[in-house]
């Protein structure tokens, strides 16, 4: 029942999203993301886990996360005050330049799990998380906000996250387990999701989101 409900929540959501998209533009974007590049790549392609892939995340997931972070509502060290002196349009800018890049897929690794030794079930095993969840311990599967393919829905502002950095996935599903990531509108949704799902199942959902396409 949990499960169903998270589910319906993202759906829901994904329909009556009214909130107009964000209307930056990416041609002036490309010359305000400079200070952006050394972390995130000049195409929102980061070479480093420690940094997540900003391009094609979603232009409105995206602003709302600018935002967030200029306010020091979600907190991330390395951009400490990098936001202070950019405007609403500025980020909006920025958001809409990296979303018209095509982000490149890190690709699935060959791990084990708790219980698994082989890397094609452990494969499996974080594709059947990825779109099943876990019925028995209320897990939502990950489609009905992500998508099959790992495109996100950008009207409704969740992110794309095929191809992301399997290690970032990971940091990021365990902060919303602990609580420490609550920043932003769909936070809640987040923890509800990461709440039940176990140490196995998020490095194995992690691993199968780096390699979707």
């Amino acid at each position: 029942m949990k499960r169903s409900f998270l589910t319906l929540i993202c759906l829901m959501a994904s329909l009556s999203a009214t909130q107009a998209l964000a209307t930056g533009d990416a041609a002036a974007g490309e010359s305000k993301v400079a200070m952006c590049s050394g972390c995130h790549g000049s195409d929102g392609n980061s070479m480093v886990a420690a940094f997540p892939k900003l391009a094609g995340l979603g232009e409105k997931y995206m602003t709302q996360q600018l935002r967030l972070i200029k306010s020091g509502e979600r907190v991330i060290v390395e951009m400490t005050g990098m936001l202070i002196a950019s405007s609403d349009q500025d980020l909006q800018d920025m958001a809409a330049y990296y979303d018209s890049k095509t982000r490149q897929v890190s690709g699935a690794q060959d791990i084990t799990l708790v219980g698994i030794s082989n890397p094609e079930e452990a494969l499996d095993y974080g594709e059947n998380v990825y779109r099943g969840g876990n019925m028995k311990t209320g897990v939502a599967s990950c489609t009905g906000c992500h998508s099959p393919s790992g495109n996100g829905n950008g009207p409704a502002g969740y992110p794309g996250l095929g191809g992301q950095h399997a290690d970032y996935i990971a940091k990021q599903l365990l902060a919303y387990r602990r609580g420490e990531r609550a920043s932003g509108a769909n936070a809640s949704i987040m923890q509800g999701v990461a709440a039940n799902l176990s140490d196995k199942e998020i490095k194995a959902v992690a691993n199968y989101i780096s390699g979707l396409n």
